[in-house]
């Protein structure tokens, strides 16, 4: 491998081309993979509670990981399906600055912000 090309005398070194080769793709394949970062919130959930849970995924986005929120209908909580499309909503239109929305399955009450 040539370290300098710029000067009189081209400097060389001397390395096994086989771990050179396994070190390059390692180090490709590591900053190719992307983190999902998950969160799992309840319709009913706190004002504060919420803002650190939307500066924590803004903090997330601005790093380069996607974030899945998941909504969590438990017992009469199903019956109430429309506060939890509203804060689905809420949570898309606080994010909209820092991502944008990659899937939104208001079936299943989750959306996944890419950064953007």
């Amino acid at each position: 491998m040539i370290v300098s090309e710029g000067k009189e005398i081209p400097v060389a070194k001397i390395l096994n081309f086989g771990k050179h080769q396994y070190q390059q793709k390692k180090r490709q394949h590591s900053s190719a993979r992307t983190t999902v970062k998950e969160v799992r919130l309840r319709p009913n959930i706190g004002e504060s509670d919420y803002t650190l849970r939307i500066n924590r995924a803004i903090e997330w986005l601005g790093k380069g990981d996607s974030v899945k929120f998941q909504l969590r209908l438990r017992g009469r909580e199903h019956q109430n399906r429309d506060r939890a499309l509203e804060l689905l909503n809420r949570i898309v239109t606080d994010l909209s600055q820092a991502g944008k929305v990659q899937s939104l399955d208001k079936g299943s009450l989750i959306v996944q912000m890419i950064p953007g």
